[in-house]
């Protein structure tokens, strides 16, 4: 863009001389009064005219007998010149003055050397980069080159997937030494597919597989191929390949390869869509490469399940690796390699971090660390503590405070008794998550919040704890009848959450003991009619009434069974409440204390 703009900046300037050098040879008139007809026969027969020039008989501009100048217009009329010799004016009479040879030859070539200008310009910009006007097959893809460098990023940046590390460390090993594997007649993996939840760090794993093998890296974006002009996408693949064979070995990186990659014949374009035309020029590029070339595509998407199986065939993306979200183990590895230079307070504990974020990502980690930072700056420190990272967690999972949200006496009370039930029933319950932290401090768009955090990784859910975590949920709502004898909308996203576990629990999971071990509703198949956002009714009329009645029994039930808790413990309700409005937060620990102090009390 900086090149583009001096070279508009070099053209105006060019004009702008020509027009100041213009303005400078064309003589300027002098200040002269005008005067009318009529004007000027008063001024002959008074005699105060001492010379006149009369140009082509229509124009008159002279001197007066005062020494002022003046210029008129006049009729040829040969009885005006009659008086104006009866006067003693001194007559003479020229022709037009003719403009200079120069001024005649500037008029006529500055337009054509404006137009030849523009287009020059035009020109010289339409050949700078690939995205310009006369260049829509050249491929977008950059080359990072590593060669004789050290590595933006190495396996060393990549923690909390070793298996993943493990697998793609073959294709570093053939990217070093071809010749091992050509010699032995093995056939590398020609493509590598990564595929997990979006954060898992897919994009950071293949730019730290170029970094380790050393050779250069094209790294482009699924939706860089797809253009509005048909046949500019299969263009670009094949400029993208042609640029990897010239650089060979080399790495091609496809990022969020299910913008081009969808499924084909779901889309009413037809095998004629220009996103189905790239696609066959993907297709035809990665399995028409001979074994010595080379070329690995490695390419990462977080939807594996709506590409087309011709892209996922062996011979093309031949290995598929699954990044999952990491474990408590991975999570440890990960806020290591994020504190790598900030500074850290000395009773920070790295392993407790990692057990309280379950489910976090490595992106997810990585924002929890750059928040802990960013309040440590806020509160003036040197160091960051564990109330940074611990304030940090509640940003990412709750956001962050909301202090200019203020709550009448009567709201926070509410929020507070609706907080301590659910934190309560929480404890109370066998097979719920320990409850970590209670607060009734705004958060995001939450008035308050019970953090509940497992002890452990878990990739299973029984039927009890599903029945648990609803019977929590509606805990809240229970309180708010007990205690002050109406409802609020504070319940509404626990009732839709309940509700919707429930409904999973007999339409998904097949927990029902009245419908039993069925599944109701089939994922639709077309990608682009509905797949994401609703399943197929493949049951009839009388099972929709027995699903409903199913949810409304269980959801009643577990209802029911919060608020038998309640009533028991009514005294730890009023307890736990009581200090939420004092204190506003109750971490899990002082939590335990005072349920075991009003035991104690009761007893």
């Amino acid at each position: 863009m900086s090149r583009m703009f001096r070279s508009l900046a070099f053209y105006l300037l060019i004009l702008l001389v020509v027009i100041s050098i213009a303005n400078m040879l064309t003589p300027g008139a002098a200040t002269k009064e005008e005067l009318d007809y009529s004007q000027f026969v008063d001024h002959v027969e008074a005699e105060r005219v001492a010379t006149a020039t009369i140009i082509d008989g229509e124009t008159v501009y002279g001197t007066l007998t005062d020494g002022s100048e003046y210029e008129a217009t006049i009729p040829a009329d040969s009885n005006l010149y009659d008086l104006m010799r009866e006067k003693g004016v001194h007559m003479r009479f020229e022709l037009p003055p003719q403009p200079p040879w120069w001024t005649t030859l500037l008029t006529t070539m500055l337009p054509i050397l404006l137009i030849v200008g523009v287009f020059f310009f035009v020109m010289q910009q339409t050949q700078g980069s690939g995205n310009r006007v006369m260049q829509f097959g050249r491929s977008k893809a950059r080359m990072h080159a590593t060669e004789g460098r050290k590595p933006a990023v190495s396996f060393d940046d990549v923690a909390g997937c070793d298996e993943v590390k493990e697998e793609l460390q073959e294709v570093v090993d053939f990217l070093r030494y071809p010749k091992r594997y050509v010699e032995m007649g093995a056939r590398i993996p020609k493509g590598v597919l990564l595929f997990g939840s979006p954060g898992t760090g897919k994009t950071l794993i293949a730019r730290a597989v170029a970094g380790e093998a050393g050779v250069p890296f094209f790294s482009n974006s699924g939706s860089d191929f797809v253009e509005m002009f048909v046949g500019v996408g299969a263009s670009r693949v094949r400029d993208l390949f042609e640029q990897a064979k010239r650089q060979a070995p080399a790495i091609v990186f496809i990022d969020e390869i299910d913008a081009v990659g969808r499924m084909r014949g779901a889309g009413y374009g037809g095998g004629h869509d220009e996103r189905e035309q790239t696609l066959n020029q993907l297709l035809v590029e990665m399995d028409g490469f001979a074994i010595n070339e080379g070329i690995i595509i490695i390419a990462a998407t977080n939807r594996p399940d709506v590409l087309d199986p011709a892209l996922l065939r062996p011979g093309r993306f031949d290995r598929q690796v699954t990044i999952d979200r990491p474990d408590v183990r991975g999570r440890l590895e990960i806020l290591k390699v994020h504190i790598r230079g900030k500074r850290l307070a000395k009773d920070v504990d790295l392993g407790v971090i990692a057990r309280r974020t379950p489910g976090f990502t490595g992106a997810d980690l990585e924002n929890l660390v750059n928040e802990a930072s960013l309040l440590a700056v806020r509160r003036r420190r040197r160091e960051v503590a564990t109330e940074d990272l611990e304030e940090a967690i509640d940003r990412v999972l709750a956001g962050p405070e909301r202090k200019s949200r203020l709550l009448s006496d009567k709201e926070k009370k509410t929020v507070a008794f609706h907080e301590a039930a659910h934190a309560l029933v929480a404890k109370l319950l066998p097979d719920s998550d320990p409850v970590h932290k209670v607060s009734i401090v705004p958060r995001g768009h939450a008035l308050g919040y019970v953090l509940q955090l497992p002890m452990e990784d878990r990739y299973l859910i029984t039927k009890p704890e599903i029945l648990d975590r609803v019977t929590s949920a509606m805990a809240g709502r229970v309180a708010e009848e007990m205690i002050f004898g109406e409802i609020s909308t504070g319940a509404s996203d626990d009732l839709e959450r309940a509700t919707k576990l429930v409904r999973k629990m007999i339409m998904e999971f097949g927990m029902s003991e009245t419908l039993g071990p069925l599944t109701f509703g089939a994922k639709q198949d077309q990608v682009f009619l509905g797949r994401d956002i609703s399943r197929d009714r493949n049951y009839s009329e009388e099972v929709a009434a027995a699903i409903d009645q199913e949810v409304r029994r269980v959801v009643t039930e577990c209802y029911d069974r919060a608020e038998d808790l309640l009533k028991t413990h009514i005294d730890k309700l009023h307890r736990l409440a009581s200090v939420l409005l004092e204190q506003e937060t109750i971490e899990g620990e002082q939590l335990q204390e005072l349920l075991d102090g009003a035991e104690e009390k009761v007893s």
